[in-house]
């Protein structure tokens, strides 16, 4: 394991990764660029993940402090937002994007795999990985818009008025905090999947315009389920299991 360029307190090592980001989304950028996955794996401490992935911690803390010394913009600071105005914030900006964007790439997934599968072979792979990721978000997003964020802002709107929200509320927030934990796992395991059969999204030199921009939309994808994920389980799914 590298030596850590300063030291570092307990609490910091035993910070996660989910909590530096859920604290300053800024340091996203830090973590990404290390490749350390600060949404479905943000459970894991900075100590933990460097330490797995042979990284300088002192290093990493170095560069989230600088991200942290520069001038926030207004609005970023998701962590501080009630629960009701973070659930409408992620219908209206990620659900939003993945119900315009989700029949797109599917088509164009599908285009290469007929045009290009056969001397690249790991297309018919990722159109296949990308098609059930779509009908399973479409389900997710479902399951979100219409049980679990109502009963969130119910059971919310309960606490602010210093009354207990009432049993079934809580006991769908609980059920459906299960549920959609476990299939934000599935969807990070299934674009990690995808990332990995495209290099990294790597453009083959002997391919068409569509399979370029299918790569393209498809790290746009990953990119906005990275923050999609992110603002669900490390600030909205923890404030709502307190509910």
């Amino acid at each position: 394991m590298p030596e850590t360029s300063k030291p570092q307190t307990p609490e910091i090592a035993n910070k996660t990764i989910g909590e530096f980001v859920a604290e300053d989304y800024r340091t996203a950028a830090v973590f990404e660029r290390h490749g350390i996955d600060f949404c479905c794996g943000g459970q894991g401490t900075l100590a933990k993940v460097c330490k797995e992935k042979g990284l300088d911690s002192g290093q990493i803390l170095s560069e989230i402090e600088a991200v942290r010394n520069e001038p926030a913009k207004r609005g970023e600071n998701y962590a501080a937002w009630e629960l009701p105005f973070l659930a409408d914030y992620i219908v209206n900006t990620h659900h939003v994007w993945l119900k315009e964007n989700d029949p797109t790439i599917t088509a164009y997934t599908r285009k290469i795999a007929d045009v290009h599968g056969a001397h690249h072979p790991e297309v018919i792979e990722i159109a296949a990985l990308f098609e059930k990721i779509a009908t399973d978000m479409d389900a997710h997003l479902r399951e979100e818009e219409e049980v679990f964020f109502p009963a969130v802002k119910r059971a919310a709107a309960a606490r602010k008025a210093g009354q207990t929200p009432a049993r079934e509320d809580r006991k769908v927030i609980k059920e459906s905090l299960e549920q959609l934990k476990r299939e934000h796992e599935e969807v990070g395991d299934a674009i990690h999947r995808i990332r990995h059969l495209a290099k990294d999204y790597a453009i083959p030199a002997d391919v068409c315009n569509t399979f370029m921009v299918t790569y393209q939309k498809l790290q746009e994808f990953e990119e906005d389920l990275h923050k999609h994920v992110h603002l669900e389980n490390n600030i909205l799914f923890p404030k709502a299991a307190q509910l």
